[in-house]
This record gives C-alpha cells, structure tokens and sequence, in this order.
C-alpha cells in the first residue's frame, strides 16, 4: 500500500471538510438575538434585568439582512428601513407610544397601532430598543453623540460631561447654534435673547424638572439645553428667574433632534464589532413645522 498516497488522500479529505465547514459558517447569517449578544457584550457596563432595553416586536431569531439604527421607530422610519432591506430596527424610545410599549387606555385593536404591527411582521422585521444601557455607558453614548455634532469636545467638563464653558456668545447666537447644528426645525427659548452666555448645561431628551432644578440652581449653568418638558416645570420655573432678573435660560431643543445624533453614534459603534450585514443610520423625521 502506498501510505505517502492515503496520507494525502486524508489530509485533502481534513481540508476539504474544514472548509466545507468554514463556508456553511459564514453563509449562515447572523440573527437578531445574536446581534443584541454582541451589543450585550461591546456595551461596557453591567446588563440589568430590570431594563426597557428588550425585544418590542417580531422574532429574536429572524436572519438579519440588515440593522437600521434610529432614535425611534416610527412608521416612516420602519417603511424606509424596510425599502433599504434593513430588517433589523435598533431604536433609542419607544415604539409603541409609551415607555414600556404598552399604551395605557389604548386597545391593542386601535387602527395605528394595530397597522404598524401588522406592517412589521408582515415584512419580517424586528424591532428592539436601545436606551438604558447606551446612557450607562462611559461616556454616555446620547451625550458624545450630541457633543461631536455640536463640537464642543473642547469646551466639555472633564469632571462633569454635561457642563461646558462655551466662548461668551449671546442666547440668541447660542440657540441658533444649536438649532443648526442638531438640525432641529423649533428650537424654544425662555431669557433675553441678549444675555452673555459662557455656562452651558445639558440634559437631553426628557430628563424632568428632578434633573433640571439642581443644574439651574449651581453658578456653573447659565443656559440649560433639554429636550423637552412639560410646561408647568421647567419652562415656568425658568420663566419666573427671568423676572427675578436673574441670569438664567433655558433652551428647548425638541426631544428628537436632542438625542438623535447619539444614535448616528451608535451606528458607528456597531460598526467597529458587527459584520457580514449592512448596518445604517436611519434618522427619525421630526413630526413637526412651523407656522410663522
């Protein structure tokens, strides 16, 4: 027998097999559920169990074809995720009109609510959501995205990633600033538009008055940008230090252009460890115009 010649014979057979091997490996697709694995694991902090951050709608186990990542999944964002062949949502807020994604006092049988269902799981999507643990995160993930839009790396606090020294500008000059750069169609303002402004404060989206009140009292906020709030809060306990002659403002950015640039970031970030599917930015229109 010639042995030289069954050696060989078993080690194409070895080759051969690995790579047979190796090529079912790569061609079965990643799923969702391994996808947010991977995130679980990237993410830097400890995963809670008590979190928002879990699947809302369709099968964790779905072959993703490609991750759209928005700051919320509304039904225009999941018709251009869906044209892109991106069915894989990964959004910042909620998709379903409340924080935990089930309406208080709305039947599930209620006809928006009901059609956007319909259209994810007719177009075998999955949606999952992305908050908690994308603003545990050092630095927090909204925040950087925020700052890198606005460019303010170099006048952000190293102790405290919310607080800026800003060159002196005016209110008026600092809100079209903002305006511009987060790209955000209203932007609201409580204070004389003249006021010099150097300290600058930042809590996005909806944090409430419990975060706003401390930031507004210390000496090293002027103007505080936010997202959004109820009228009777913030916005009138601003109000009131105005009249108080006091050097104190507020600018209301909208709650989507204010956290939304921290979700292109979580784009960029999924992209240094996630591979093999097409992962982009889809950025969430806002609801909104003004009558002038």
């Amino acid at each position: 027998m010639n042995l030289g010649w069954v050696r060989r014979s078993v080690s194409c057979a070895f080759l051969l097999s690995l790579f047979s091997s190796a090529s079912f490996a790569q061609q079965k697709p990643i799923t969702a559920r391994e996808v947010v694995a991977e995130i679980q694991k990237h993410v830097g902090v400890e995963w809670r169990e008590q979190t928002v951050d879990t699947f809302k709608a369709g099968n964790p186990d779905t072959p993703v074809t490609g991750i759209a990542v928005t700051m919320m999944a509304t039904m225009e964002v999941l018709q251009r995720a869906s044209e892109k062949g991106l069915n894989f949502v990964i959004t910042h807020e909620p998709t379903f009109y409340a924080h935990l994604d089930v309406p208080e006092g709305m039947q599930e049988s209620d006809p928006v609510w009901a059609e956007k269902r319909a259209f994810i799981e007719k177009h075998n999507m999955v949606v999952w959501r992305f908050h908690d643990h994308w603003h545990l995160r050092k630095p927090d993930g909204i925040t950087a995205g925020v700052v890198h839009d606005l460019g303010w790396d170099k006048f952000q606090s190293a102790e405290n990633q919310n607080l800026f020294v800003h060159p002196e500008t005016t209110l008026k000059k600092l809100s079209e600033e903002v305006a511009k750069k987060l790209n955000s169609p209203i932007v609201r303002v409580v204070g004389d538009p003249d006021m010099k402004v150097t300290k600058i404060g930042m809590s996005l989206g909806a944090a409430g008055i419990q975060r706003h009140i401390p930031m507004l009292e210390s000496d090293d906020v002027q103007a505080l940008l936010i997202g959004e709030v109820p009228e009777w809060e913030t916005i009138e306990y601003v109000a009131d230090a105005v009249a108080q002659h006091r050097q104190k403002a507020l600018v209301l950015i909208g709650h989507i252009p204010s956290e939304q640039p921290g979700m292109d970031e979580a784009t960029r970030w999924l992209k240094t460890f996630v591979s093999g599917v097409p992962i982009e930015f889809v950025p969430t229109r806002q609801p909104m115009w003004e009558v002038k």
